[in-house]
């Protein structure tokens, strides 16, 4: 239901100068500029985003243009790192890689394998380790370094983690493994006492390595070792870009400097998926792309396709080990094997993800949302692997930090309760530094300022509630934090979607923190052929998992331009004119389309503080729609209803009035006729309700049902007659609810 979204939130900026045109028309590829070509929106589009200055923009749109940074520009601990490698080369000592379980990890710890794997033979002088998502926590453990020195590793190279991990690195230390960390996380005060620490947080907020994740720094340490053997290995550096590239679109870092031309030219590599002759080198990522209908060629591929399915796989089975054999081997047959492993592990994801969601939903009808600053909930029953997805849900929806957690079972050697699990920031705020201020009841805790998981003892979950909350509000008092809000950044019609404009805004991909998908808004449009259906998994059997599909028309155009909304039912898409938010995008199956983000009833603003656009700039407003009829209304106010019962959602009074475009008098005949349907309307706070589903889903309508539309068919009566315009014979309502004609 689009009133209870975030604001919306329209770009302005000044029109781009002449000059900033005719650059970016000079960096294009030549395809896309030409005579009849206009590149003015895109060109906008980066102006308004500061992705790069002027002299920037070749090798900003055509990665052969850049120039990439050195990996000694990591600073003096990339060479210790390779020194303490060479050593070990030249002394036939084995080495462990120590990954991590999410894609960033995942991939990371693949591109150690087979970098490292050049030179240190697989398995005899070289093994990985990634941690149990369910049993165990990010970072280095006691027990691990226990099983790794036990195989004979003398020393460890981390890769997506350990650059907090203090006390394990001593401990490695003691039991005589040396340990290299490669790493993206935030530093600590106190750094780990490790051989060398490569992170690319010690550099400057600008520096063009800043921003790398755990799968390019441990590329880029590759590339550092690579350059001091005598000979090049087999394998050329280069054949690992596209795991770079997987791994960098599916986390959490900005696509900029060296991020971005990584990842361009990574996908240029995952590219070769779409020419088979000679084999693609990597059969588990081809069968893990037609798994997921994808090609390799977009950035999106890897952001709703193989990043969702590779992280799915720790957080149902924990152990993600097998997903480096599946990214590395050469065995197609057991890629296949694995591939659908990895399949079935997301749909499971994907099922559990929305039940957990549907109970969360349900737990804050009881929260006071005025009076919390910072939403903490935890749950026995809840698996920790999906904890951080929801928590990205809830707290993108409330703007507010969010802290989901799972109660461990009781460990005879660890009798006292323990708590695990994620939280996902919102408003600018750093969760790092938010946890560091109640260290002392946390037992552990590490990631990104945007995201972070933490262990702590069960009982110590009231304080911790109490002293993020008073944190937060700190905080917020005493910094200007921007509400939430969706970020709009061009306005259009259905006549401009098409190929020109997806090419155009193609050439700012990929996409990610800090160039997000480019968001177009459509005013006054309207929906035709809406419906949806469950989703199907690979085996053909029904998923608990629903997209809706529509066609999306405005006065601009002649025909209605398809799309789908994830995640939900066609009820919930809105009869008459709304004003709708979407993503451009291309499919080779299904060509061109749109992604829905948001929508509302025309008559509500988007935020008024934007410059409205040049007089002129937009074709004058269309004739209002015809009114909808009273049944064609009380079915839309049943689907909503439905729609909020199902997801228990609570539900402000004055928002649902609007979104149905009803004077508050038709409004409370509404609600009256809901509780005569059977659904139970339940105070959820000031002027907000929580609906239930009634038992009876016949819904045949009652006497209030018939007063209600009677009185919609009063309000559109006195709408015409008060504008002037002759109003229609009023239609009557039988007790069935269907319309007759008045008679004299």
């Amino acid at each position: 239901m689009a009133p209870l979204s975030l604001p919306w939130r329209l770009c302005s900026s000044p029109p781009c100068p002449e000059e900033w045109i005719a650059a970016v028309t000079k960096a294009l590829p030549e395809d896309l500029t030409g005579p009849g070509k206009s590149i003015d929106q895109v060109a906008q589009l980066l102006w308004q985003r500061h992705l790069c200055t002027l002299e920037g923009l070749p090798g900003f749109f055509q990665p052969q243009f850049y120039q990439p940074t050195p990996a000694d520009g990591l600073g003096p601990s990339m060479a210790q790192a390779v020194k303490r490698l060479q050593h070990a080369l030249k002394t036939g000592e084995k080495v462990a890689i120590w990954g991590d379980f999410d894609t960033d990890g995942v991939t990371a710890t693949a591109v150690l394998w087979q970098g490292l794997g050049q030179v240190f033979t697989q398995s005899e002088r070289l093994t990985y380790y990634i941690p149990n998502r369910l049993t165990a926590s990010h970072g280095l453990s006691k027990s691990g370094l226990d099983q790794l020195k036990a195989w004979g590793a003398s020393l460890v190279v981390t890769c997506d983690t350990g650059s907090s991990d203090l006390e394990a690195v001593a401990y490695a230390t003691e039991i005589g493994i040396d340990v290299i960390i490669t790493d993206h996380h935030t530093l600590p005060e106190v750094q780990p006492a490790a051989v060398a620490l490569v992170n690319p947080r010690s550099l400057p907020s600008n520096h063009p390595l800043a921003t790398l994740s755990g799968v390019a720094v441990a590329y880029k340490l590759v590339e550092a070792f690579y350059s001091t053997l005598a000979s090049p290995p087999s394998m050329p550096l280069a054949a690992l870009l596209d795991l770079v590239a997987i791994g960098l679109i599916a986390d959490l870092v900005e696509l900029r400097g060296d991020c971005r031309y990584l990842a361009q030219r990574g996908l240029q590599h995952l590219q070769a998926h779409l020419y088979p002759d000679p084999p693609y080198p990597r059969p588990g990522v081809a069968a893990l792309l037609r798994l997921c209908k994808s090609t390799g060629d977009r950035p999106t591929d890897i952001s709703f396709g193989l990043g969702p399915r590779i992280n799915a796989v720790s957080r149902i089975h924990g152990d993600a080990s097998f997903c480096v054999e599946l990214l590395t081997s050469q065995d197609s047959d057991r890629c296949q094997a694995l591939a659908e492993q990895t399949e079935l592990a997301n749909t499971r994801r994907r099922a559990l993800q929305k039940y957990i969601y549907n109970q969360v939903q349900q737990r804050l009808t009881q929260i006071d949302l005025s009076t919390t600053e910072c939403l903490v909930l935890s749950d026995e029953h809840w698996p920790v692997g999906l904890l951080g997805l929801v928590a990205g849900q809830i707290s993108q929806e409330l703007g507010r930090p969010t802290l989901l957690l799972t109660v461990d079972p009781l460990d005879p050697q660890h009798p006292i309760p323990m708590a695990r699990g994620s939280a996902r920031s919102s408003q600018g705020l750093d969760l790092y530094e938010l946890f560091q201020h109640q260290g002392n009841l946390i037992t552990s805790f590490g990631g990104h300022p945007l995201a972070a998981g933490l262990t702590l003892p069960l009982e110590n979950l009231p304080l911790l509630t109490t002293g993020l909350n008073r944190s937060v509000r700190q905080l917020l008092s005493q910094k200007a934090i921007p509400q939430p809000a969706l970020t709009i950044d061009l306005v259009i019609t259905v006549a401009d979607l098409g190929q020109s404009l997806f090419r155009q805004l193609k050439s700012l991909e990929p996409y990610g923190m800090g160039n997000p998908v480019p968001k177009l808004l459509i005013r006054n449009g309207w929906f035709e052929a809406v419906g949806h259906k469950n989703l199907r998994d690979f085996k053909n059997k029904a998923v608990n998992y629903i997209k809706t599909h529509f066609e999306l028309w405005d006065e601009s155009s002649a025909v209605g331009y398809a799309g789908e909304w994830w995640g939900h039912y066609a009820e919930e898409i809105p009869q008459g004119r709304c004003d709708v938010v979407v993503e451009l995008d291309h499919h080779r199956s299904q060509g061109y389309y749109l992604r829905l983000i948001d929508l509302r009833p025309t008559q509500v603003a988007v935020d008024t503080t934007v410059d409205p656009p040049p007089p002129g700039q937009y074709p004058p407003p269309p004739a209002p729609p015809p009114a909808r009829s009273p049944v064609d209304i009380w079915q839309h106010l049943v689907g909503l209803a439905k729609y909020l019962a199902r997801t228990q959602t609570p539900t402000n009074l004055e928002q649902f009035r609007q979104s149905l475009d009803l004077s508050m008098t038709t409004f409370d005949a509404g609600l009256t006729a809901l509780v005569a349907s059977g659904f139970n309307l339940c105070p959820a706070g000031p002027d907000q309700i929580l609906l239930t589903l009634p038992t009876d889903a016949s819904l045949r309508p009652p006497k209030p049902v018939q007063h209600f539309m009677e009185t919609v068919q009063e309000e559109q009566f006195q709408q015409l007659y008060s504008a002037g315009q002759q109003p229609p014979i009023a239609p009557q309502f039988s007790g069935q609810g269907k319309v007759q004609e008045r008679s004299g």
